[in-house]
């Protein structure tokens, strides 16, 4: 328990040190954008914004997320950091309109840009969103809610690559088309993320089964352990980022409750073990009812 608190007081201050330095970045980018004459840097910058507001709702929803359960929400407000994910979702898509209209005009009315202070906030904004990839990515692979931030960060690092490499080339090749055409680009990343982000997040908040549990697999292990003759009406679901609830139906031989307390343990062990499930539901039976299948066909379908 001690560690878990720990590692999310690590996670909140990881997040302020990105919003942070999402703040300061566009602030520089939009200065020297509107001064350099360059769309890609103004859109490079309109993106960071993006990811300061990602970031703080990110952080909000992940403090707000570790309020136990209430009469109210018994599993407490562990799927704020989904519903995180959707926001940030359509703060992507907002962001993306805007780079593609503006970048769009400028490909009608191309102008030129001043290259040298393109270069250094590029770079400025390599360095920036780097160093907050690198601060979010231990926590991107079980977080779907800092797996969007983190996806921002690594948006705004490959766009800030763009920028640079736009940049370099326009110091020998007079390309006026290509900042815009690279903030084009910039869009087709971004709505890729957001539709990912939006995806992911839709699936929780449907109750879909989590991502990468075989529910014929947890069904074929259990049926294996000593005890249990048969596993039916499975239902898994993801609680919030970080926890997975299953409820199933075991029969078993005819014996007394008490008796199935151990077994239930063992079994739960094999779930969080195995599968990650660490919030198992079982009802015990001496015999399948209804048709014993995998899922359970719900009245009124």
């Amino acid at each position: 328990m001690n560690h878990n608190h720990h590692h999310a007081e690590a996670l909140g201050g990881r997040l302020l040190i990105s919003m942070l330095i999402n703040l300061l970045i566009p602030a520089a980018q939009i200065t020297g954008g509107i001064i350099a004459g360059s769309m890609a840097l103004i859109s490079d910058a309109v993106h960071n914004i993006g990811d300061f507001t990602a970031l703080l709702i990110a952080y909000v929803a992940h403090k707000t997320g570790k309020r136990g359960p209430s009469l109210r929400h018994t599993f407490g407000l562990r799927r704020m950091e989904v519903f995180a994910a959707v926001v940030n979702a359509a703060l992507l898509g907002g962001s993306a309109v805007y780079i593609a209209i503006e970048a769009l005009h400028r490909l009608a009315h191309p102008s030129p840009v001043a290259v040298d202070i393109v270069v250094w906030l590029a770079l400025l904004g390599i360095v920036g969103n780097g160093l907050s990839a690198w601060l979010l990515h231990r926590d991107s692979g079980h977080s779907l809610n800092v797996r969007g931030a983190f996806l921002h960060m690594v948006g705004d690092l490959m766009t800030s690559v763009a920028v640079l490499t736009g940049a370099l080339v326009m110091r020998f090749i007079e390309l006026p088309w290509l900042d815009p055409a690279l903030s084009l680009a910039i869009v087709v990343y971004i709505v890729f993320n957001c539709v990912y982000l939006l995806k992911e997040a839709v699936h929780v908040l449907m109750n879909g089964t989590p991502r990468g549990l075989d529910l014929e697999a947890v069904k074929t292990e259990v049926e294996a352990m000593e005890g249990v003759d048969s596993l039916h009406y499975l239902h898994a679901w993801s609680i919030g980022d970080q926890s997975v609830a299953l409820t199933c139906h075991v029969v078993v031989p005819d014996q007394s409750i008490t008796a199935t307390e151990t077994l239930s343990r063992n079994i739960s062990a094999t779930l969080l073990d195995r599968f990650g499930i660490d919030h198992p539901v079982m009802q015990f039976e001496t015999r399948a009812c209804g048709h014993g299948a995998l899922l359970c066909q719900m009245a009124g379908t």
